[in-house]
């Protein structure tokens, strides 16, 4: 594991945008894992620019993302549907059929679980996923106790994670109580990560990413058993793990 320390957030965005840029150079056909949130703000951001410069083509990329609300529609504004168009796809050429939101089961004429999982499999897998943390070290919607051999599935989502979110909302009562997200065993299935942390909220999660045992407990921590993660964190949110680990030219192999 890598883990890169950036002065700010925007710095820490230009890079992660850098590494994605860097994957579709080499494979134009790239199949990548999107998250949704605060953290890959910045990289959505710089994405764009990098599209609207030239430098970048999505018409042959495609995208899986890692979770959704249960209880709302995708035309719902604080869905995942609606999240990564505002932020993301209308502003580039991806192809609407190229991208894939995972859908909860039983929903008419849309893909299942097990469907979202066998056609991650069948674009012959992820090649880059981005990656957040929450504070309780969940990384999609796998919440503290999920097992490591989850597929994508239906969640019950913690209080800590509602109360998380519930910034996107009117009120905390709106915040959904399930979701479908990507299990662990799909993530992990990932050629490389790419982990995005910011602020001094997440301290504690990073330094137990790094130091605590690999347990379900605190999900996050199967990542030591990636070949391939590459963690971009800013100064706010290293505090912590630099008492311990000091940092050599902004960079710590773990």
């Amino acid at each position: 594991m890598l883990i890169e320390r950036f002065d700010d957030y925007e710095q820490l965005s230009i890079k992660a945008a850098e590494l994605v840029k860097e994957q579709i150079l080499h494979d134009p056909e790239s199949v990548l894992g999107l998250a949704t949130g605060s953290s890959p703000l910045g990289l959505y951001e710089n994405l764009i620019d990098l599209f609207k410069k030239g430098d970048l083509d999505f018409s042959s990329v495609k995208t899986f993302n890692l979770d959704e609300y249960c209880e709302l529609s995708k035309d719902h504004p604080q869905s995942y549907h609606q999240f990564m168009q505002h932020h993301l796809f209308q502003y580039v050429n991806i192809k609407p059929e190229n991208t894939h939101m995972p859908t909860p089961p039983s929903v008419d004429n849309q893909m299942d679980c097990l469907a979202f999982d066998k056609l991650i499999s069948q674009n012959n897998g992820i090649d880059l996923q981005v990656l957040g943390i929450g504070g309780n070290g969940h990384i999609g919607f796998n919440e503290p106790g999920t097992s490591f051999s989850s597929r994508t599935h239906v969640v019950q989502l913690h209080e800590e994670t509602r109360r998380a979110n519930a910034r996107f909302f009117n009120t905390y009562e709106e915040v959904p109580k399930k979701a479908v997200t990507m299990g662990i065993k799909t993530i992990m299935r990932a050629k490389k990560i790419l982990l995005i942390i910011s602020g001094q909220s997440k301290q504690q999660a990073l330094y137990q990413l790094v130091f605590s045992s690999v347990d379900e407990a605190f999900p996050a921590s199967v990542l030591q058993l990636h070949p391939d993660v590459t963690v971009l964190a800013d100064r706010s949110a290293t505090a912590t793990l630099e008492q311990k680990c000091p940092f050599t030219d902004n960079r710590l192999n773990i």
